[in-house]
């Protein structure tokens, strides 16, 4: 019987065809590196700060308006806060060693005035990636702030036509003549409120049309 046993396990040839226990085949393992798709997710839907709310909200808005806003805005204001800084700068230059009280005020007064500027050109991108990413992208929404966006822009070159000092006012002539004596003629505080009203129209819209969609079953 044991001679039969060895003969099954061999050919005519005397050759063992057996299968060591070695080339048997490995159970297949699980592949470890595909990706998570909660994770890869959760990176799409999040962006790190103001310079990440940018190139966000561009990629994943589907208005061409606030696209070009995105850009364009995001451009002026980095532009203004350059500029406010060099301003700065300039100030605090000339106002080494001096005394505290008034060029104190003068320097605050100066840093919060750049802040004015520069937070409505930026507040309708984060308005428009902080919606994007908790879910409620609309079109509309996005053109509508955008719009506002560059109408900030047009207010501050008017509120800048209006505080402009009588000595350094000029009259272009033709259809503009008009508009323009008409601006110079405001008092020069006057100049503040167009960008003032835009700036909380910017806001007042924004929480409103936020506020509207909340409510929507």
């Amino acid at each position: 019987m044991a001679e039969d046993a060895v003969d099954q396990g061999t050919s005519g040839d005397g050759v063992d065809t057996r299968l060591p226990d070695e080339t048997q085949p490995d159970e297949i393992q699980p592949d470890e590196t595909q990706p998570d798709d909660d994770s890869t997710t959760d990176e799409d839907d999040a962006y790190g700060g103001l310079l990440g709310a940018f190139p966000y909200a561009f990629r994943s808005s589907d208005s061409l308006l606030f696209k070009s806003y995105a850009v364009l805005g995001g451009l002026a204001a980095l532009l203004t806060a350059l500029l406010f800084g060099l301003a700065l700068v300039v100030l605090l230059g000339n106002t080494v060693g001096a005394d505290g009280g008034t060029f104190s005020f003068v320097r605050a007064f100066f840093i919060f005035v750049g802040l004015l500027v520069v937070a409505p050109l930026v507040a309708p991108v984060l308005f428009v990636a902080r919606r994007i990413r908790r879910g409620g992208s609309d079109r509309r929404y996005d053109a509508t702030l955008a719009a506002l966006g560059y109408a900030f822009m047009a207010s501050l070159y008017v509120g800048g036509i209006i505080s402009t000092p009588a000595a350094d006012q000029q009259s272009p002539g033709g259809a503009l003549e008009p508009i323009l004596a008409a601006l110079y003629s405001l008092p020069r505080p006057a100049g503040l409120v167009p960008p003032l009203v835009v700036a909380a129209a910017i806001v007042v819209i924004a929480r409103r049309w936020n506020g509207r969609t909340a409510s929507e079953p």
